[in-house]
């Protein structure tokens, strides 16, 4: 069911998916009351849901569909920029993930990325609801899948064999934002520094990371180039640039940087995992979570592989279980575990590293 105040968004959509085999569009609404009376006769196994809309906005409805009958939703909204906090709501509560509309040149934009909307159709049909902690971002659409190579190229690890500082770096996407809070909120502020990559558009991440500053023990801070990764701090890649690990003697510092979109974001989590693998090796912890598509996977194989240790969230504790099905199939993996299992694991790798 498509649930947007355009009508050319709800025809354009409509027709893309409508020529996909084993995709039946069965409603189309133009705000959340009409749906609501649709819903009633059908409902669909997966939701297309703009923000701005009369009468209920998206995020309300979307909270009214989570709690009466959890369903995947997927946002579709021009607010990233203009309205960057109703739309973080809307991950919050649930969504899966969010395609953002540009406010020029829609009609074009839509026909472009239909293929980018029918997979997220496909993936958030899939998802698994149900390991959403009761309290996305999706890529960046029709953009060239580039490697880590892009930012950081491979080479010889310059890791020290030891060092005094050791670190924990993690991973996620879609669902990320819901498993991030239920693993730091349990941290206490003697943890081994944390560097983290969410996928999320830009400006999402500050206001990401003061919640989560103010619910857990630990600091939370959006990362500003040259932060010191230390004990009881976890930086959080900023929207739109890219993160990565740099070593200061014997010490870990964060440059963000700009430069162009790894496998389909920025920031990337396989540039992250890959600085990581080069000047912290076996030196760290990497974690990859719940998300869409591969991004991580192979970086986590290179920590890996550069003798870190590994961990990978299992399926059933998993919103969608793309990165982390990725990295186990490569090999990556030393440990898989539901994400509840995860905060012990973090704490049990610190004490072992004191």
């Amino acid at each position: 069911m498509i649930v947007d105040d355009s009508a050319l968004v709800r025809q354009v959509i409509s027709q893309a998916l409508s020529r996909e085999p084993g995709i039946e569009v069965v409603a189309t609404a133009s705000d959340p009351v009409f749906a609501v009376d649709k819903l009633r006769a059908c409902w669909p196994d997966v939701l297309i849901v703009d923000i701005e809309m009369p009468r209920m906005d998206g995020i309300s409805f979307l909270r009214k569909i989570m709690t009466e009958r959890p369903t995947p939703v997927i946002i579709c909204s021009s607010l990233a920029e203009s309205g960057a906090q109703a739309t973080f709501d809307a991950m919050a509560a649930g969504a899966v993930t969010i395609i953002t509309k540009p406010k020029a040149g829609l009609k074009a934009f839509l026909e472009d990325s239909s293929n980018d909307i029918v997979q997220a159709v496909r993936t958030a049909a899939k998802a698994n609801l149900r390991a959403l902690p009761r309290s996305g971002t999706a890529a960046p659409l029709n953009r060239p899948k580039l490697t880590a190579d892009a930012v950081l190229a491979s080479g010889t690890p310059t890791a020290m064999a030891r060092t005094t500082d050791q670190l924990i770096a993690i991973g996620t996407s879609t669902g990320g934002t819901q498993a991030l809070e239920a693993i730091l909120t349990r941290l206490p502020a003697t943890c081994l520094g944390i560097v983290i990559v969410q996928h999320m558009p830009e400006k999402f991440t500050a206001m990401f990371a003061e919640r989560l500053n103010g619910i857990c023990e630990i600091e939370v801070r959006e990362a500003r180039d040259g932060d010191r990764v230390m004990p009881g701090r976890a930086l959080i890649a900023p929207g739109g640039r890219h993160m990565m690990l740099k070593r200061s003697g014997a010490q870990y510092l964060v440059e963000v940087v700009d430069g162009p979109l790894v496998n389909r974001h920025k920031p990337s989590v396989d540039v992250l995992f890959r600085s990581v693998a080069k000047f912290a090796g076996a030196n760290a912890l990497g974690i990859i979570l719940t998300g869409m598509g591969d991004d991580g996977a192979r970086g986590l194989k290179e920590m890996h592989d550069a003798g870190a240790s590994t961990i990978a969230q299992d399926e059933a504790s998993c919103v969608v279980f793309g990165m982390p099905r990725e990295a186990i199939k490569l090999g990556a993996a030393d440990q898989v575990m539901p994400l509840d299992s995860v905060p012990e694991a973090m704490m049990g790798y610190t004490r072992a590293n004191r």
